[in-house]
């Protein structure tokens, strides 16, 4: 026969108190901090003792909260989203709050209908990991209305609708083409980003900025840019495309900036299928710093996001917003943009180091 859960009033009548003592201690309310270490240690034992857990539902009625938080991904299968999960789960479990998450596919309709979902299971903060999905929709309003933290990653939302984590899309374009210049690359290509995503123009305007404070003139017919697509892993192949587009233009170049990891591995394959190894005939830099870039052949030189600080981060802010609404204090829009790293591997080389100093598709 099947042994019936342990109650308060069991832990009570094991350790000799009052229902009313052991409830205060076992949920950790207000009052625990009058009661002596000795009785709670007491209290607990027998609560181990009689292997008592308690009863989360009932206690969510009572203090009406949830103690869970709404996790929306944009697109699962994309490597970006991995680390920065990462840092989210384990940041919420150290929080003692339960993740919710949900795929949106890049849907709109699927983003609003998991959206309402979560809140008639009355989640109690939300984090949104942005990449391809407008954010500028009702709901996200209805939200804040609704006093539910948001904090959004990798991209901002307007103004007063909630927080942010970005990392600075504008320095980490910077830092790719000045790690190309230093090493004497001048005749470089670059794959743009998508021009939906937020992400693309303060990057192009990173590299932009640094070519015209340094005299470093760009060929517009080396310039190519990524479509807008609601398939993440499609760069891949885009990249490949648009690198094989780029041998067939009668231009030199003697490296490739591209907007992402996953752009610069189609880059590389292209290169390899055209007989143009990398890096010893041209450079080749990314954007993230996802998983396998340490792992290809050549192992990918790119400007590292800081993807699992980023996620804990978000949960940080969520966690402060939830403790300001149970203190009843205001709870503050935050923006946080963090720096991102380069990460100096295998697929660059100083100029003067590749046996061919230029490019020249055949004609």
């Amino acid at each position: 026969m099947k042994r019936s859960a342990a109650t308060i009033r069991d832990v009570a009548k094991a350790s000799g108190l009052s229902p009313a003592t052991i409830s205060i201690v076992l949920n950790n309310a207000p009052l625990a901090r009058y009661i002596p270490p000795a009785t709670k240690k007491k209290i607990e034992a027998a609560a181990n003792r009689l292997r008592y857990r308690p009863n989360l539902i009932a206690s969510s009625l009572r203090s009406k909260r949830s103690y869970s938080v709404g996790v929306m991904v944009f697109d699962i299968t994309d490597p970006y989203c991995a680390l920065i999960l990462r840092g989210i789960e384990n940041c919420l479990y150290r929080s003692n709050l339960l993740p919710i998450l949900t795929d949106a596919h890049n849907q709109r309709s699927r983003f609003e209908r998991y959206l309402e979902m979560m809140l008639d299971r009355r989640i109690e903060g939300l984090i949104l990991l942005a990449n391809w999905l407008f954010l500028d929709i009702n709901l996200i309003a209805d939200l804040t209305k609704s006093s539910i933290p948001i904090v959004s990653i990798g991209s901002e939302l307007r103004a007063d609708s909630g927080s942010s984590v970005i990392v600075d899309n504008e320095l980490g374009g910077r830092l790719a083409l000045e790690h190309l210049c230093s090493l004497g690359h001048r005749k470089i290509a670059f794959i743009r980003g998508p021009k939906s995503l937020s992400d693309s123009l303060p990057r192009w305007k990173g590299a932009r900025s640094f070519a015209r404070s340094n005299g470093f003139e760009l060929d517009c017919r080396l310039i190519v840019q990524l479509p807008d697509s609601s398939d993440a892993i499609s760069s891949f192949e885009v990249g490949y495309k648009l690198t094989e587009e780029l041998i067939k233009r009668n231009r030199n170049f003697t490296a490739i900036m591209a907007f992402d990891d996953l752009a610069a591995f189609g880059t590389i394959r292209a290169l390899s299928k055209a007989g143009i190894r990398v890096p010893e005939q041209c450079s080749v830099i990314g954007f993230d710093d996802i998983a396998p870039a340490s792992l290809c052949t050549p192992a990918l030189t790119t400007v590292r996001q800081p993807m699992e600080s980023m996620g804990t981060m978000a949960v940080n802010i969520v966690v402060e917003g939830i403790n300001s609404l149970l203190e009843k204090r205001e709870v503050g829009v935050v923006r946080r943009r963090i720096a991102p790293e380069l990460v100096i591997r295998e697929s660059t080389r100083g100029l003067s180091e590749q046996r061919h100093h230029t490019l020249r598709s055949p004609v």
